[in-house]
């Protein structure tokens, strides 16, 4: 149950549970920021006009592959 609950998916992509945290969390993180760009995008379209969109695409070609080889 433990393995299935922590190990079997970091297994998957060809990580260890912890390499796994650390690009998940930073995922989080990016996705945060990029949400915050769009937000103030929103209010002020002057500001942040391609941000969150070029995030989002680079967070895309970074995970798209993963665990596929």
């Amino acid at each position: 149950m433990i393995t299935r609950i922590f190990l079997n998916h970091p297994r998957s992509v060809d990580e260890s549970y912890a390499q796994h945290a650390v690009f998940a969390g930073g995922f989080a993180l990016r996705l945060l920021l990029a949400g915050g760009a769009a937000a103030v995008h929103a209010v002020i379209p002057c500001l942040f006009e391609k941000t969150a969109s070029r995030m989002i695409a680079d967070m895309y070609a970074r995970t798209h592959n993963r665990g596929q080889n």
